[in-house]
């Protein structure tokens, strides 16, 4: 597949790059960002790759989040892909911040229209890392993942639904269990159907429930005062009360005075992408 370069900047002495693509899973152009650390010049290394929220695409990781410098120090590639297709001619993908456009949930869903083209879960899986792997200086056999509210969620089902091929998952504000609340119910409601055994396949509190692959050592970090919390989105205590009773690791810190912003997530970016150096450069 041929990548188009779209903008390239030095930064913390690598390279924060932008590329575009046709996507044949997608059947549209997509974009992603990825960060090229210093060492990627003379060899291979692992790769994070990050999920965005609802209404995101890659810009708002690669401006905000202010995750190169760490990613340079630990020689981490990051690719950070955008959250849905884009410009596919279906009606009513532009009518909602939070169903469409910009928010794909990382599922492959099933129903008309969307079923065609909105196939998150298998572009994130396994398109981009064939197309990152094909063109960049990446270990293939060291790879994690990432991701802030719905990106977190994606972050949380992927790492779950493929024990072993990520070495750890780490989320900000993720939708823990969509089943549960407004987001998740209309955004499969409209990508899955009223079959809700289908919607289980794409729910971390579910998901986590049946893990039995290797180790997974997972870190959340929520804003205490993040408003998606107060208003039943998130719903991480369902999470944590699946992981503990699965004696799956989880470290979650609840942070006081933060809220859903890219402020958060840049506070505690390091903290992330250090606790994913400790197992993709062990």
């Amino acid at each position: 597949m041929a990548l188009t370069q779209i903008s390239s900047n030095k930064c913390c002495e690598g390279f924060q790059k932008v590329f575009e693509h046709d996507s044949t899973e997608l059947k549209c152009r997509m974009r992603f960002g990825i960060y090229l650390p210093p060492k990627a010049e003379s060899g291979r290394c692992p790769v994070m790759y990050w999920l965005s929220g609802l209404t995101c695409t890659e810009q708002n990781f690669i401006s905000k989040a202010g995750s190169q410098q760490t990613a340079a120090e630990h020689g981490i590639i990051i690719v950070v892909p955008d959250t849905s297709p884009r410009g596919c001619n279906i009606e009513g993908e532009d009518e909602s911040w939070d169903f469409g456009t910009g928010a794909g949930f990382y599922i492959n869903a099933t129903e008309d229209p969307w079923k065609t083209n909105y196939r998150m879960y298998s572009y994130i899986t396994e398109e981009l890392p064939r197309l990152i792997n094909a063109n960049f200086p990446v270990d293939s056999e060291r790879m994690s993942i990432s991701g802030h509210s719905m990106g977190g969620h994606g972050a949380l089902i992927i790492a779950l639904k493929n024990p072993g091929k990520y070495k750890t998952v780490s989320a900000f504000a993720p939708i823990c269990n969509p089943m549960q609340c407004p987001w998740g119910q209309k955004a499969f409601t409209g990508y899955l159907g009223p079959d809700k055994s289908k919607w289980e396949e794409y729910d971390a509190t579910v998901l986590v429930k049946s893990y039995s692959g290797p180790q997974l050592d997972i870190l959340i970090d929520q804003g205490r005062d993040d408003q998606f919390l107060a208003a039943g989105q998130l719903l991480p205590d369902n999470f944590i009360s699946a992981s503990t009773e699965r004696k799956i690791p989880l470290v979650f810190r609840l942070q006081q005075g933060y809220d859903h912003s890219y402020y958060f997530v840049f506070s505690f970016m390091n903290d992330h992408i250090k606790h994913h150096a400790k197992y993709l450069n062990a």
